[in-house]
């Protein structure tokens, strides 16, 4: 959400704002097509976490082309609007509305991720569901309430000043803000905890599994050996490596929830009397119940998502604070340069979330240098 202000009479051409400006819009387009590609060419990025991470690069996207075109032409004029009065009332919609999209998108992802972790039989991983459409619906059309007291002319009072494009109502300022930003990041958060929370107890759950299906394929390995039986040419002699560097790093990146240690007996065994009950309780004992997972793909999305919040959070806080403070405060002296300051860190949210994502997830990461590589 933007606000130019000024005092000046006549334009001061700020041409580090405008190549700033410019370089950002890029960055901002570039960044998020790439995201909205990368997930509609590779069929291993087609989840419903990143679904709701292209509705998020799309909300960027229409901030890039729709906003901050406006809004940089305004900082490279000094702060000072030159353009229609109506032409500045459907950037401030635009503003709000897609501000409070990216927020409330972000919401929406947390939502979803705290379902999959406790509800995993009831969520659906491969395809969107209603549950998953009425979310992505909701953020967008929730936003559009945020923004449609502009739409119906809040901000169009009389004798306004027509060098400046800003939110005219304290009131609406303050709404705004919180619908925007203070009651859905709290719960935000709150959403995330309780995920992280799920999550470690899942982790335990599966590691007390692993270790049983360990000391079952041990006991095994103990029964052939002690039956005097030839040498079992395909038992392994040791646990499988995935297993033991499980164990050593309690690391649930790369394993599904029912993986079990293989414990394979050549074919020659097959018929043979060790192979009783204790052996084929093992070997079956993942089919007997169906399980939901968590997979690995699943978990890296989880491990991006607390970036992307904390990197939104770090750039907007400081915005909607300064910003209600002036709506609630008009005797405090707030200079238009910390407006423009933070005004300025919040639009670069928007070409952080796809940097954020070639640095934490592989499969995006690859997309991103094949996709460059083909076009270099």
């Amino acid at each position: 959400m933007s606000t130019n202000s000024s005092d000046f009479s006549s334009p001061q051409y700020n041409f580090p704002a405008l190549v700033f400006g410019i370089l950002l819009i890029t960055a901002i387009i570039c960044g998020n097509v790439l995201v909205c590609l990368s997930v509609y060419k590779e069929k291993a990025l087609k989840t419903t976490t990143n679904y709701f991470i292209v509705s998020l690069a799309v909300a960027d996207l229409l901030l890039a082309v729709l906003v901050l075109p406006l809004y940089v032409f305004a900082e490279f004029q000094g702060g000072v609007w030159s353009l229609n009065m109506v032409v500045c009332d459907w950037l401030m919609a635009m503003d709000v509305m897609l501000c409070t999209a990216s927020i409330f998108n972000l919401c929406a992802i947390s939502i979803d991720r705290f379902i999959a972790v406790s509800i995993p039989l009831n969520y659906n991983r491969k395809h969107v569901d209603h549950r998953q459409i009425i979310l992505l619906s909701g953020t967008w059309l929730l936003a559009l309430a945020v923004a449609s007291p502009i739409i119906f002319g809040i901000n169009d009072i009389p004798h306004r000043d027509p060098t400046v494009c800003k939110l005219e109502d304290n009131n609406y300022v303050v709404y705004s803000s919180v619908c925007s930003f203070f009651i859905p990041c709290p719960i935000m958060l709150l959403l995330y905890c309780g995920m992280f929370h799920g999550l470690r107890r899942w982790e335990e759950a599966r590691k007390a599994k692993l270790r049983s299906s360990i000391q079952a394929c041990r006991k095994l390995q103990q029964a052939a050996a002690a039956a005097a039986l030839p040498p079992l040419t395909g038992l392994p002699t040791s646990l499988p490596r995935v297993i033991q560097q499980d164990l050593a790093q309690s690391s649930v990146d790369d394993l599904d929830d029912d993986m079990q240690p293989s414990c394979p007996l050549p074919p020659e065994y097959n018929n043979s009397p060790i192979q009783t009950v204790a052996y084929t309780e093992f070997q079956n004992r993942g089919q007997r119940k169906k399980r939901a997972k968590i997979n690995g793909r699943e978990r890296k999305a989880m491990r991006v998502l607390p970036v992307v919040v904390g990197a939104f959070l770090f750039c907007w806080t400081p915005f909607f604070v300064v910003h209600t403070t002036r709506a609630l405060c008009e005797s405090c002296d707030i200079s238009p340069h910390l407006m423009s300051t933070v005004t300025w860190l919040g639009y670069v949210n928007s070409a952080l979330n796809p940097i954020i994502y070639t640095v934490f997830n592989t499969e995006f990461r690859r997309f991103f240098r094949k996709f460059l590589h083909s076009c270099c």
